[in-house]
């Protein structure tokens, strides 16, 4: 049996240090700072729930924590957020990947790669929009080592 992307990962708890060392970085740096200045001390659990859910783990994010992609999504909405943001964003959570010593095999990082490409893109797009497109009943998205059937929803 394949594992799944959170188990590969290592489950909660390397997510969990993934965004903690993360959003440290974030709070450090000068283009990013700005857009995270307010995040709440849970925004890094939260976080790592919420891609342990997408990777396959637990549903934490939707069952604890009472999220949802909408939910997600609407934390986006109108940050105008710019693609050098979402350049650095990317750049430090592949920083903190290595930094934690999370699974650094091809296949997994093609993977994880994969997600934070398609993810941040959708974060820029929603980020200039105030009308969250994503219905509060439509499902959370699964992402996995790049089989049929993922994200894209024609």
């Amino acid at each position: 049996m394949i594992p799944s992307l959170y188990t590969w990962a290592g489950g909660q708890a390397a997510l969990e240090n993934l965004t903690t060392v993360f959003y440290a970085k974030v709070l450090k740096d000068e283009l990013l700072y700005p857009v995270f200045k307010n995040m709440s001390s849970e925004h890094t659990r939260h976080v790592a729930h919420f891609i342990g859910e997408v990777f396959g783990g637990p549903k934490t994010y939707t069952e604890e924590d009472k999220g949802s992609h909408a939910k997600m999504v609407a934390h986006h909405l109108g940050k105008a957020l710019t693609e050098a943001q979402r350049r650095q964003w990317i750049k430090l959570l592949l920083d903190s990947a290595d930094e934690v010593g999370l699974a650094d095999d091809p296949e997994f990082r093609s993977a994880l790669v994969g997600y934070l490409e398609w993810g941040s893109r959708i974060a820029v797009l929603n980020s200039n929009s105030t009308e969250n497109p994503v219905k509060e009943d439509e499902p959370m998205p699964k992402w996995g080592w790049g089989e049929p059937g993922g994200p894209y929803q024609p």
